[in-house]
C-alpha cells in the first residue's frame, strides 16, 4: 500500500511539473485561453530613450588570468555582439575595484584609427585561431568555478593587468562596434581615505597614447566596500572623487568630454539611500548619468516560480521610483541608468538565469525601465563568471540573446503607452508594453508600432486590440521554450529553434505574419513581439 501512495504521489507530482513547465505547445483546451483587451496610445511619446538602451557587460574578472582577455577575439563572440550594436560595452564588476594597472611595455605594434580599411585589417589579424579558443574555452570553465569560489566566499585577490589586457578589450569593443566604459579601480585609497588616483592617471596615460577612444566609471557598489574589503566609503567623500576624476578627465585632450558614469550603487535600501544622497550633492555635477544596480532575487534561495512571479516582477518598479525620486531631488534632470542588472544577484541562479525562463524578467525588466524613465539598462553579463551571461562556455547564445536581438531589431527608442484592459486570468499575469518600431529596420515602413507581451500563466491569450487597428498587418514573433520545461537553455522562434548559420553567421530572425482581423494569440509561459505595420502613428514617423 505504501509503495502504491509513493507511486500515486509521484504520478501527481509529475503532473504538476509538467503543467507548470509543459511547453507552450501543449494541447490547451478553448476554456483556458484568457481573452485579453488592450488600449494603445499611438499620439503622445510618453518617454525617450538612449539608441544604445539595451547594453551589455563584461564582467572584470575575465581579467583575474589576463589569457582568457583572448576569447574577446573570438570570431563568434565578435559576431554576436556586433548584432547588438548601437550599445554601451561596460568593463566592471566587483573585480575592478582589486585590480591595478601594471605597465609591461607589452602591446599591440598596429594602431587604430579612424580608417576602416587599417581597422579591418587589425580586426582580422586579432582573430583568435580555433585550437587556442576550444582550450581556453575549456580552461575558462574552471577558472570560473575558481571565482566563483572567491564570491561565495568573500575574499577577493587582487589583480594587476598589463597594456595587453586593455588592447584586447578595446579592440574587441572596436572591431564589435560598441561604446566601451571603463570601470577604475576606487579602493585604491590614500591615508585619509581620498581616492588615489595615480594608478588611473597611469592607464589614462595609457590609453591616451593609443588614442583609445572610451568613458569612465570609478568603483562597484561602493555601499559594499566595508564588507568587501573592510573600509568605507561615505556618499560625500565619494562624489568628491568623482570630481578629483572630471577635473583629471577635462585636463585631458581625448577624454575632456567623455562620459563619466557612476556611482554605481546597489539598489538602496535603508542606509544606502543616504550614500546617495550624499554622492549627489558633492558629485552630481561630475557625472553624465547616475548609475545603479538592480537583482531581483537571490540566486542562492531563489525558485522557478520567482522568476514568474508578477509580484516580484514588480518591485524593479518600486526601486526605480525611489531612485528617481533621490535624484530628482538633488540633481533635477539628471539621466538615470541601471548600471548593472539581471535577474539574480550573486553570479545569478543556477539552472534558472541561463535558460528561458529568464527571460520574463528580462524582457519585463526593459519594457518597465523605459517606461518608467530609465536611459539605459546594461545587462549583467555578454561573458564572464556566473550564471546570468548571454552566450554559455562554448561562447553559443542563450535564449536571453536571442530575445535581446529581436528587442534590438524590432523596438525604438519612443516608448508609447500601452494597458491591459481585462485580464481573466491571475492578475498581471500578461504585462504588455510599446514603443515605435526601430525606425532603423527598413522592412517597415514608417509610423510601424511594435507591441511586446509576457504571458506568465500556463494558459494561452488571445489579445484584442483597439478597433482601429484591428485590422492592421501585423508580424508576430513569439519565443518559446524548445523543449518540455522552462529550464531549456534553447528556444524556439515561431516554431523554429534559433541558433547560429556558423560562427560569423546568424539565422535570418523571421516573422510570422497574421492575417488582417487574425486574434493576436500569445501562448502560455511564453513572450512575443508583434509589429504593427499599418499603424502609422503619427508620433512614429
Amino acid at each position: 500500500m505504501k509503495s502504491a501512495a509513493t507511486a500515486v504521489s509521484t504520478i501527481v507530482a509529475l503532473v504538476l511539473f509538467l503543467a507548470l513547465c509543459g511547453d507552450a505547445k501543449t494541447v490547451i483546451s478553448v476554456d483556458d485561453v484568457q481573452s485579453i483587451r488592450v488600449d494603445l496610445d499611438l499620439s503622445n511619446v510618453a518617454r525617450k530613450v538612449d539608441e544604445r538602451f539595451l547594453s551589455v557587460a563584461i564582467d572584470a574578472s575575465l581579467i583575474a588570468e589576463e589569457k582568457f582577455m583572448n576569447l574577446l577575439n573570438s570570431p563568434k563572440l565578435r559576431t554576436l555582439a556586433k548584432a547588438l550594436i548601437p550599445a554601451f560595452l561596460r568593463f566592471g564588476g566587483t573585480k575592478q575595484d582589486f585590480m591595478k594597472f601594471n605597465p609591461r611595455g607589452r602591446y599591440f605594434q598596429a594602431r587604430e584609427n579612424s580608417s576602416r580599411t587599417v581597422l579591418g585589417n587589425v580586426c582580422k589579424r586579432l582573430e583568435l585561431p580555433p585550437l587556442l579558443e576550444n582550450r581556453l574555452k575549456q580552461e575558462w570553465v574552471l577558472q570560473s568555478k575558481t571565482l566563483l569560489q572567491e564570491e561565495l566566499e568573500g575574499k577577493y585577490k587582487k589583480t594587476k593587468f598589463s597594456e595587453y589586457a586593455v588592447d584586447l578589450l578595446y579592440a574587441f569593443a572596436n572591431c564589435s562596434g560598441l561604446d566601451l566604459i571603463f570601470g577604475l579601480n576606487a579602493l585604491l585609497r590614500t591615508s585619509e581615505n581620498t581616492w588615489d588616483s595615480s594608478n588611473a592617471e597611469l592607464l589614462l596615460k595609457y590609453c591616451e597614447s593609443r588614442q583609445y577612444v572610451m568613458s569612465w566609471e570609478l568603483g562597484n557598489e561602493p555601499n559594499s566596500y566595508e564588507k568587501k574589503a573592510g573600509i568605507r566609503v561615505d556618499g560625500y567623500q565619494l562624489g568628491q572623487d568623482f570630481v578629483h576624476l572630471h577635473q583629471i578627465l577635462r585636463e585631458s585632450m581625448i577624454y575632456n568630454s567623455s562620459g563619466l558614469y557612476g556611482p554605481d550603487i546597489s539598489q538602496p535600501r535603508d542606509h544606502r539611500k543616504d550614500l546617495l544622497t550624499g554622492f549627489l550633492e558633492t558629485g552630481a555635477e561630475a557625472i553624465t548619468a547616475c548609475t545603479w544596480h538592480h537583482y531581483y532575487v537571490n540566486g542562492r534561495d531563489t525558485s522557478l516560480e520567482d522568476f514568474l512571479d508578477p509580484h516580484v516582477l514588480d518591485t524593479l518598479a518600486t526601486k526605480i521610483n525611489e531612485v528617481l525620486e533621490t535624484v530628482e531631488s538633488v540633481s533635477p534632470g539628471k539621466k538615470i541608468w541601471l548600471g548593472e542588472t539581471s535577474s539574480a544577484y550573486g553570479g545569478g541562479a543556477v539552472g534558472l538565469s541561463d535558460t528561458f525562463v529568464a527571460g520574463f524578467m528580462w524582457l519585463d525588466k526593459l519594457g518597465l525601465a523605459a517606461k518608467l524613465g530609465v536611459d539605459v539598462v546594461i545587462r549583467q553579463v555578454l561573458i564572464g563568471s556566473g550564471t546570468y551571461h548571454l552566450v554559455d562556455d562554448n561562447l553559443d547564445p542563450l535564449p536571453d540573446y536571442w530575445l535581446s536581438l529581436l528587442y534590438k531589431r524590432l523596438v525604438g527608442t519612443e516608448v508609447l503607452k500601452a494597458e491591459v484592459l481585462t485580464n481573466s486570468g491571475p492578475k498581471k499575469a500578461i504585462r504588455v508594453y510599446l514603443h515605435c518600431t526601430n525606425r532603423k529596420s527598413t522592412h517597415y515602413r514608417q509610423g510601424a508600432v511594435t507591441l511586446f507581451a509576457l504571458n506568465l500563466n500556463k494558459n494561452g491569450a488571445t489579445i484584442s486590440l483597439p478597433a482601429h487597428l484591428a485590422n492592421s498587418t501585423i508580424e508576430a514573433f513569439v519565443l518559446q521554450s524548445a523543449e518540455a520545461s522552462l529550464y531549456s537553455r534553447s528556444v524556439k522562434l515561431n516554431g523554429e529553434v534559433l541558433k547560429m548559420v556558423d560562427d560569423r553567421t546568424l539565422p535570418p530572425l523571421e516573422g510570422r505574419e497574421l492575417q488582417p482581423g487574425e486574434h493576436i494569440k500569445l501562448p502560455g509561459f511564453s513572450f512575443a513581439f508583434y509589429v504593427l505595420i499599418e499603424a502609422r502613428a503619427p508620433v512614429c514617423k
